[in-house]
């Protein structure tokens, strides 16, 4: 078990960011990791990070982590079906993990193309494509406004990004019975976080959650 509690792992995921922005702008290479050998008979990592194939957002390094530190699954949109969702009970349930962040990013391409979709319907979209906008869809319909409501098309973006990632956070709990008694019963966070790929920080966008 990794014996760090929510707060204890929000706190370092946090710390860690911070880090991070310290380097920006240095040619600082990646860290190295002696401890490689101790980690080949068990892993003990203190969140679980559900975040955006992005390849511009990679968790280890927008946290300064180290080998062993974050239990990652990565999908376009940050969605979590089922084959995610058991990734995640694996890390909550047999790694003791007490912390799930959930981690969107600006401009998601996964998001943009969801809006895009909804405005002009389209069957070009291949089954597997189609199965990610159809997670996304129902969180990021209702962001455009309506009259005087209507929004430009970036800050639609913006908002169904935002949109996007609190409904996978909230989901994750309504979707899977391990994840729901872990919260109930043994101090389990899930939290939602946005990391901005125009400053590299990240924020906490429901830290009570």
């Amino acid at each position: 078990m990794s014996g760090s509690t929510a707060e204890v792992s929000l706190d370092r995921l946090v710390e860690g960011n911070a880090r991070f922005l310290e380097r920006l702008g240095r040619e600082a290479p990646l860290p190295d990791h002696p401890g490689r050998a101790a980690l080949v008979g068990e892993q003990t990592p203190f969140a679980v990070v559900l975040g955006c194939a992005d390849s511009r957002v990679p968790p280890e390094v927008v946290f300064d982590a180290g080998l062993g530190d974050l239990f990652v699954v990565r999908v376009a949109g940050t969605i979590a079906t089922p084959t995610q969702l058991g990734s995640i009970e694996y890390a909550v349930d047999a790694l003791g993990c007490r912390l799930i962040l959930v981690l969107g990013h600006t401009r998601c391409g996964a998001v943009a193309a969801t809006l895009a979709h909804l405005a002009a319907p389209s069957d070009d979209l291949s089954p597997n494509l189609a199965a990610i906008v159809g997670e996304i869809a129902p969180a990021v319909g209702e962001t455009g406004g309506t009259g005087a409501g209507v929004v430009e098309p970036e800050e639609r973006l913006s908002r169904a990004v935002r949109a996007n990632t609190r409904a996978a956070a909230a989901r994750l709990p309504a979707a899977s019975g391990v994840i729901a008694r872990a919260i109930a019963e043994d101090g389990l966070r899930v939290v939602a976080a946005e990391y901005s790929l125009e400053t590299g920080a990240v924020t906490i966008l429901d830290p009570t959650a």
